[in-house]
């Protein structure tokens, strides 16, 4: 019987989750505009327009943490 496991599969959080998990975004208000200016994490949208839900994969979160931290002595950004 195969089980999953965190490492075998990709948690979907919606934007109230990625902000009580993840400080750093601020509020869903925030983390909106970085959706609008496309300079934030990638999303999944479930249809298009307003009516559509925003998720986004922990592994999405993540990554786009991982590739915005600075090492120390590094240079800054």
């Amino acid at each position: 019987m195969k089980t999953n496991t965190a490492s075998q599969r990709d948690e979907l959080l919606t934007p109230k989750q990625v902000c009580d998990e993840y400080p750093i975004f601020g509020s869903t208000q925030s983390l909106a505009e970085r959706r609008w200016r496309q300079a934030g994490p990638t999303y999944l949208k479930t249809a298009d327009g307003r009516a559509g839900r925003v998720f986004y994969r922990r592994s999405a979160i993540e990554k786009w943490l991982d590739e915005r931290t600075v090492q120390s002595g590094g240079s800054a950004a």
